[in-house]
């Protein structure tokens, strides 16, 4: 009796002290594939992005984490320990009894666990459902509250909230599936274990009826049988969640597996910039085969001089601010920086030298500081104050209550466009950057502010080699070199005024976002088609 109670205490002890010890190993498990999935989205292409889904991301690296657990845990830590289990009392079984009984507990085992393992693999169909109708749920939540503000201006919170419920509606139908298979394969254990233990017990009775065993052997079969579904029960448990662990698992798996579209050459050497000269040589590019974006790109831009890509929307000017960053690489032809080709150095140094004052700016949900610091996190609190002053934000954050310590709120929806394009503005000018691109760096503020920051912007462009992308075409008049692209190729190029003297698309645009009269008044010297319609409606 007292052997006994020290066993039972030892078992659960011993149990007791391998999940404490084992509770680091599973952790870091969880930790290291949070870490790498979170390093290897983020490796993937521009192209992934672009179609991702937020909301589903989010919930498949949740589920492979919690799945990468169930498994180590389970799988490892418990399955070694239950097979020990079952051989142990299956020696016991035929050396203290025969053969026959180890016969029908070895039958029992191999049907319970041919029954656990078909039906799991039907029920993981169920699974699949329901981690899909999950992650539509959740992209489908996500995206709405994003969007809160559209939402609203549109008066779509009815239609919003039957998108979610119906989302909701595949999850409810696929839980329920997951859970009454679950209750089907439960009594199926059951039923295949209690009707093994019947028949040795059957046998053991009738053996004590005739004389061959005592009433003691009969409890000892039964106590030993009952020992027995411990570990059979947990099998089919730790089955049960590892299947489902690698469910869990297989979405993220199958990102794991994506090749990143643009990666580093083996051995590629850093970018090494001295003077900052870009050059595009026979530069295409195409999303798909269909659809050509760039065509045969030709242009320079020697060090320190700036150069102004312009023309109508879908013309291509962003793509070519994507190619040099690398975010894509080109289709044929070869970018350069000081005649180093983009493909044969890191990503990593050629994002370093490059700075972008992006047109829609995304800022984290964190503070003022976090956001201007995160052009070069290693900043000096001077450095900040100075690119602050020269972006224009001093006198805005000044009547903030919080000051640099105030929240920007969810991709800085709490600041206007103008605002977030001058923060945008002070973390590129403190990243201070060996080549800058100004994608409509001012377009969002307004005429005095734009003038304001337009000299910081020049005086900053002085020093590096600048690379605007623009609509508003009163942004680039001072460019050393002006590139006109309609439908993917360069149709014009020169300075603001041989453009002008061109009468071509150039010459179009310039005038149509000039004030009426006094484009009137210009129109009339430049174009007689313009000057004959003008007369007509006056």
């Amino acid at each position: 009796i007292i052997s006994f109670g020290i066993g039972r205490t030892m078992m659960v002890g011993f149990n007791q002290l391998r999940d404490a010890l084992f509770a680091k190993v599973g952790q870091n498990a969880v930790r290291s594939i949070g870490r790498d999935s979170f390093i290897h989205i983020h490796n993937l292409s521009l192209r992934f992005h672009l179609d991702r889904k937020t909301g589903k991301l989010n919930r498949i690296v949740d589920r492979g984490m919690k799945g990468i657990e169930n498994i180590i845990r389970l799988a490892v830590l418990n399955t070694f320990p239950t097979v020990f289990e079952f051989l142990f009392v299956a020696i016991i079984l035929l050396f203290q009894f025969d053969w026959r009984y180890l016969f029908v507990v070895t039958i029992i085992v191999i049907s319970y666990v041919f029954f656990t393992f078909s039906y799991s693999k039907k029920r993981n169909i169920y699974r699949n459902q329901m981690n899909k109708s999950d992650e539509e749920a959740n992209f489908k939540a996500i995206d709405s509250l994003l969007n809160y503000e559209t939402v609203k201006h549109f008066n779509n919170e009815k239609m919003e909230a039957a998108r979610f419920d119906n989302a909701i509606l595949g999850y409810e139908k696929a839980s329920v599936k997951v859970m009454t298979s679950l209750a089907f394969l439960n009594f199926g254990q059951t039923f295949i274990f209690t009707f093994g233990l019947t028949v040795c017990m059957l046998m053991s009775a009738f053996d004590v009826m005739i004389g061959k065993q005592s009433i003691g052997d009969f409890v000892m079969i039964n106590a030993l049988l009952m020992q027995l579904a411990i570990p059979l029960n947990f099998f089919g448990f730790i089955y049960r969640e590892v299947s489902q662990g690698f469910v869990d698992l297989k979405s993220l798996i199958l990102i794991m597996s994506a090749i990143p579209e643009v990666e580093d050459k083996i051995n590629a050497k850093s970018l090494i910039i001295n003077r900052g000269e870009i050059s595009f040589k026979d530069v295409s590019f195409f999303y798909n085969k269909k659809r050509n974006i760039l065509k045969s790109i030709n242009f320079d831009v020697p060090s320190g001089s700036s150069l102004a890509i312009v023309g109508p929307s879908g013309a291509g000017k962003s793509t070519i601010s994507k190619l040099l960053f690398r975010f894509y690489d080109v289709t044929s032809g070869s970018i350069k920086i000081d005649s180093q080709d983009l493909r044969e150095v890191t990503q990593d140094s050629i994002r370093k030298q490059i700075g972008i004052v992006p047109q829609d700016t995304v800022l984290f949900n964190d503070t003022m500081e976090y956001n201007i610091k995160y052009g070069r996190l290693n900043a000096s609190k001077k450095e900040i104050e100075n690119v602050i002053d020269q972006s224009q934000l001093r006198d805005f954050i000044n009547s903030l209550p919080d000051g640099l310590n105030t929240m920007v709120g969810e991709r800085g929806l709490k600041l206007s466009g103008g605002e977030k394009q001058r923060v945008a503005i002070a973390r590129t000018l403190l990243k201070a950057p060996s080549i800058l691109v100004l994608d409509e760096a001012t377009s969002s503020l307004d005429t005095l502010t734009e003038k304001e920051i337009k000299d910081s912007l020049v005086k900053l462009s002085k020093k590096q080699t600048t690379l605007i992308i623009a609509h508003r075409l009163s942004t680039v008049i001072s460019s050393d070199k002006i590139l006109v692209l309609n439908k993917g190729e360069i149709i014009e190029e020169g300075n603001h005024y041989s453009l002008l003297k061109k009468n071509g698309l150039y010459s179009e645009m310039w005038y149509t976002q000039q004030d009426i009269a006094k484009a009137e008044e210009t129109l009339k010297k430049v174009k007689p088609e313009y000057k004959k319609l003008i007369n007509k409606n006056e």
